[in-house]
């Protein structure tokens, strides 16, 4: 594994040794550093490849080489732009660092740039042209402010093109997405899960949907939930918005399927995430008011729900694949082993097979093989993806694209048990209880025996009449840096084994 150094020295004779190799970028200093970056020049100093570490250096950065945003060189200064995190437990920070070179080094200068930027973006990734949707009201506000302040300098350092817009009313990104121009290389949604369900329709009425829906969508979190973030950056970056950032940069396509919805309401709706009837959806709605929290507000709103401790009553007929706990871990654990090796996932049975996307298997294909579900229940959960939020593991065997919807559904129990079921919900454990229910399906229906009630689909409501679900295979494209979702799910399975799926 070779090893470039580059020597620079800032205008108040502080030296700066910069390291780098396949896997990471290494910076040390003989004192403290300038930040401002000069414009010009106003000291030269000598500049070379140094054998070693120099005796009365102090270390000031190791960061991985995939933190790199920028190395340039310009009028004899070199300008580095990476990420790093001043704690083990931080979020990420842009870090700039400059020096000069001298005018012998020039060449010098400009190959360990080149090379450094080679390695960080693995000989790809050029600058990129985004397109940027804000909503400056959604989840506790701050949408605006994680913008200027932490992302667009991430991604401007990075020299993207951008296309920004603050949505003004609710429907303004679904018309910005429909009429999408497609030469963008990203759609980046600054705001939490509202607005993506909102760009996700949009694109469906594109009116070249396939086009438009091959151009990846990455979320920057700003909302209450940020359960695609999550779900994409695992539990330790999914509300970083720097982490975000880098993976608009860095992140590769990940194709992802979309369930369809359909009822009275409205006969065909995209939902990218879940679908929620009974306590889960009524503490979503009953919180509104109190977006401002962030995600504490379902915590408070489910502490409520079990205080009244409403009854859902529902009929649920599902056309189920697989509902053993135990081998829908062993599916997961062989199916994020072939997506890191690059290898198609296999499914389960040729019956859930997804047909012609225009045609895909749902409720109207028959009733063989459904499976009813009508006893009385606390919540039922449905969707796609681990996280709904920071706080719940909703569906930690969730695949992005294996043609099917995980449903969750939580049977009657008391509020002592509900209480002590909030212990470590963020790490799936709910899934082996008793009393929840778990299936994967290729479809399901609803109908409500109760006169009232709400559907939250991706966390918008709606009024919940009887409605269908079915699966649109490998429609959508998110940003990731993995083949699968970022989910670590470590559990005791039936027998007291400790089963990891990482």
């Amino acid at each position: 594994m070779s090893t470039r150094e580059l020597n620079l020295e800032q205008d108040n004779g502080t030296r700066i040794i910069t390291r780098f190799n396949e896997t990471s970028l290494t910076l040390e200093t003989s004192g403290a550093i300038t930040a401002e970056i000069p414009t010009q020049p106003t000291s030269s100093c000598f500049q070379g490849l140094f054998p070693s570490r120099s005796q009365g250096y102090s270390l000031l950065s190791e960061v991985p080489i995939r933190n790199v945003i920028a190395a340039t060189f310009s009028n004899g200064v070199v300008r580095l732009a990476y990420l790093a995190r001043k704690g083990e437990n931080q979020s990420l920070h842009m870090t700039r660092v400059w020096g000069c070179v001298n005018d012998e080094d020039t060449m010098l200068a400009k190959e360990w740039c080149n090379a450094i930027s080679q390695v960080a973006y693995q000989d790809g990734n050029p600058p990129k042209v985004l397109r940027v949707l804000i909503n400056p009201h959604g989840g506790p506000g701050k949408a605006r402010q994680i913008f200027t302040q932490k992302v667009e300098p991430i991604l401007l350092a990075a020299g993207c093109t951008l296309e920004v817009t603050y949505t003004t009313r609710s429907g303004h990104a679904s018309e910005i997405a429909q009429s999408l121009d497609l030469r963008y290389d990203a759609l980046v949604v600054i705001s939490g899960d509202g607005l993506i369900h909102e760009v996700m329709n949009g694109l469906a009425k594109h009116a070249q949907p396939d086009r438009a829906f091959s151009i990846p969508v990455a979320p920057i979190p700003a909302g209450s939930g940020n359960g695609l973030s999550l779900n994409v950056l695992g539990l330790r970056d999914g509300l970083d918005p720097c982490a975000a950032a880098l993976n608009v940069l860095k992140g590769t396509p990940q194709m992802s399927e979309h369930a369809f919805i359909s009822n009275a309401f409205f006969q065909r709706r995209i939902s990218f995430m879940s679908q929620t009837i009974g306590l889960m959806a009524d503490l979503d709605i009953e919180t509104e008011h109190l977006r401002w929290m962030g995600d504490l507000r379902f915590i408070w709103g489910f502490l409520r729900g079990v205080w009244t401790l409403k009854t859902c009553k529902m009929e649920l007929s599902m056309k189920v694949v697989e509902q053993d706990k135990s081998r829908m871990v062993d599916a997961l654990r062989a199916h994020r082993t072939s997506a890191a090796k690059g290898v198609p996932p296999v499914l389960s049975s040729p019956d859930i097979a997804p047909s012609d996307a225009k045609h895909p298997d749902g409720p109207g294909s028959g009733d063989e093989n459904w499976v009813k579900f009508d006893k009385p229940i606390l919540w039922m959960v449905a969707g796609k993806g681990p996280y709904v939020s920071r706080s719940l593991m909703q569906f930690p065997v969730s695949h992005p694209d294996d043609g099917l919807i995980d449903i969750s559904i939580q049977e009657l129990v008391g509020r002592r048990f509900l209480l002590e079921a909030m212990d470590r919900a963020e790490t799936g454990r709910s899934y082996w209880f008793n009393s929840t229910r778990y299936f994967k399906a290729s479809a399901y229906r609803a109908k409500p025996l109760t006169p009232h009630g709400v559907l939250m689909v991706d966390g918008e409501a709606f009024p919940f009449e009887e409605f269908e679900i079915g699966v649109l295979p490998c429609r959508g494209t998110l940003l990731s840096s993995y083949p699968h979702y970022a989910v670590d799910f470590n559990v005791i399975d039936a027998e007291g084994t400790m089963r990891e799926t990482v």
